[in-house]
């Protein structure tokens, strides 16, 4: 029997559960702050070891009252987490419109920015503490806003209609992560949007944020892991040559989360994430590794019928014990942008393959540039870095947090 690749492979007729990049699932918690280590995951997403991350919804619970009557945790229809926990997860919103009025873009931006601000500015200044020389490699600190939905997912052993997930362990969560403390909530923040929203936030949404066309870019995105430094993993960003054969753009490492806040935005349709990152990207590579990296992507064969669109010819997925390819992404992308924000419309086909599972996701982000640079650049200007905040939650709020999710 001819060789099968595990991405060409099929169990009963169905495709397998698709990985987490979309679904970075985690409990909703503060760390301590002031330490450097990394604290590695099981789905290879990192935090730094002073990562904060936590959630709150908007309009908040009320601190006085009970909020059954103007809350309700409800399903939410989304296949990938359905296939791996069997159960729908669950997502907040409003008992009733009447339950709360509308949040104006200018009292949500200026809630959140408050919220927001001091986390942010002390992770940055955590971030860029300890960073190697420019010889070595370049640190980029990066501020983003996904848009998405907040889910809250059934605990580990809970079976299908059934959850631990209460509006009082929520309100312990937004408890826990005003007060730097743990919850044992699991939530995660899912990032696809349906084809039909994300095909009319290209066509409106660029034009109400008034934003000019930037790009169009296609890259693949070759993951590659080296057992002498199995805490990450290397990213290699490609493009196709003629001939069908793949250049390496640049060589980064694993994107390591300093700060993440979720919003549930319970008066929109979508709800927001705003993430601060570094990411390393490697200028002096060591010859053995170097070459080993250069083996493996010149082996990738193009091949549109697979996840992620790359294959290896048997026995060249990896080279020797110490470095194999653990994951492929297959990106296209339109960017358009001002002075101080970036609007990347990203489709994703990815394969991971650890776990031999993959998914397609369109996805929504927006790089705050203007405010990652004044971060960067060691910027102590707190009233102006909460202005750009505002203004670009305010703009983000009016024009891309109202489209309609699959329910």
């Amino acid at each position: 029997m001819a060789y099968l690749p595990p991405h060409k492979r099929r169990s009963d007729g169905s495709d397998p559960a698709p990985p987490t990049s979309s679904l970075g699932s985690l409990s909703i918690s503060s760390s301590p702050r002031g330490r450097h280590q990394l604290r590695p995951s099981n789905n290879k997403i990192i935090h730094a070891a002073g990562c904060v991350s936590r959630w709150s919804p908007l309009p908040p619970f009320s601190p006085d009252s009970d909020d059954a009557d103007s809350f309700r945790l409800e399903p939410f229809a989304c296949e990938p987490v359905e296939r791996k926990t069997g159960a729908k997860p669950l997502v907040l919103s409003l008992s009733s419109p009447k339950a709360s009025s509308a949040s104006s873009a200018e009292a949500a931006a200026a809630a959140i920015a408050e919220r927001f601000l001091p986390e942010l500015l002390a992770a940055a200044k955590r971030a860029t503490h300890d960073v190697p020389s420019k010889e070595e490699a370049v640190v980029k600190l990066s501020l983003v806003a996904r848009v998405g939905k907040v889910l809250f997912q059934p605990n580990a052993g809970v079976h299908s209609g059934g959850s631990h997930v209460s509006l009082d362990s929520l309100r312990d969560a937004a408890k826990a992560g005003n007060e730097g403390s743990k919850s044992q909530v699991r939530k995660s923040f899912y990032t696809n949007v349906p084809r039909e929203c994300f095909q009319d936030m290209e066509l409106s949404l660029v034009k109400l944020m008034g934003l000019e066309s930037d790009s169009s870019k296609e890259h693949y995105h070759v993951k590659i892991l080296d057992k002498h430094q199995s805490d990450s993993t290397m990213s290699c960003k490609c493009t196709v040559q003629e001939g069908g054969k793949l250049a390496i753009h640049k060589v980064e490492l694993n994107q390591i989360r300093q700060l993440v806040e979720d919003i549930s935005c319970l008066s929109q349709d979508l709800d927001l994430r705003l993430m601060l990152s570094t990411k390393k990207i490697l200028k002096n590579v060591n010859p053995e590794v170097e070459k080993a990296i250069h083996s493996l992507v010149s082996s990738a064969i193009l091949d549109p019928d697979v996840k992620g669109g790359l294959r290896w010819p048997f026995g060249k997925e990896s080279i020797g014990e110490r470095f194999s390819i653990v994951g492929v992404w297959h990106t296209n992308y339109k960017a358009f942008g001002n002075k101080t924000l970036r609007l990347y419309l990203r489709h994703a086909d990815r394969f991971d393959h650890r776990s031999s599972t993959g998914e397609v996701s369109n996805e929504v982000t927006f790089k705050l540039t203007g405010i990652s640079k004044r971060l960067q650049d060691g910027s102590k200007e707190a009233d102006s870095v909460k202005e750009m905040l505002e203004s670009a939650v305010r703009m983000i709020w009016d024009s891309a947090l109202c489209y309609k999710m699959a329910r």
